[in-house]
């Protein structure tokens, strides 16, 4: 049995760039979810408070379809 130990190290780096991105995104809209919940307290426009929110649903879509695109390509 013959490793590429560099295309193993490609797939690692690239899992673990992805695996970054992605939790950070998620925090993303963790944070902007809670910071539209405190935006009648702090006095934010409706506007502010409505952008934050379609913010933080965005980014919870993007992590969605990146883990349903990770199954794709497991699955098929």
């Amino acid at each position: 049995m013959n490793i590429e130990w560099s295309v193993l190290g490609e797939v690692a780096l690239v899992s673990v760039l992805l695996t970054i991105a992605l939790v950070g995104l998620f925090t993303v809209g963790i944070v902007t979810g809670a910071n539209q919940s405190g935006a009648a307290a702090a006095g934010r426009p409706r506007l502010g408070a409505a952008l934050s929110k379609v913010g933080g649903y965005a980014c919870f879509a993007l992590c969605a379809a990146a883990v349903g695109y990770g199954i794709y390509l497991i699955a098929f």
